[in-house]
């Protein structure tokens, strides 16, 4: 069985956090675009892992090895997403107590 990485961490790679699969090095991601991008992956994971566990609880999932490791992949992801969430509002407050 092949172990495939979390898309979240396909991003951090060796080439920089702004360059994504497919873009040449002129096309730069806004942030924002950044940050739908790894909503969207970690909702698809929330949703990939819930579908496992309504197909165990059915009885028709074929392995519960693959239903254990999509839930601690989206688990993981969200416990990224949220270290990245509170890191970008620490920052924000340090803005904001700057004095001009």
């Amino acid at each position: 069985m092949a172990v495939k990485p979390v898309d979240l961490l396909k991003q951090l790679d060796v080439q920089g956090p702004n360059r994504q699969r497919g873009q040449t090095s002129g096309e730069v991601p806004s942030f924002s675009e950044t940050l739908k991008q790894l909503i969207s992956d970690v909702n698809n994971l929330q949703l990939e892992a819930d579908q496992q566990m309504r197909l165990m609880a059915a009885g028709q999932a074929e392995n519960l090895h693959d239903v254990m490791i999509a839930v601690e992949k989206a688990g993981i992801s969200f416990e990224l997403l949220m270290e990245i969430r509170n890191k970008v509002l620490e920052a924000y407050q340090e803005l904001m107590r700057m004095q001009v």
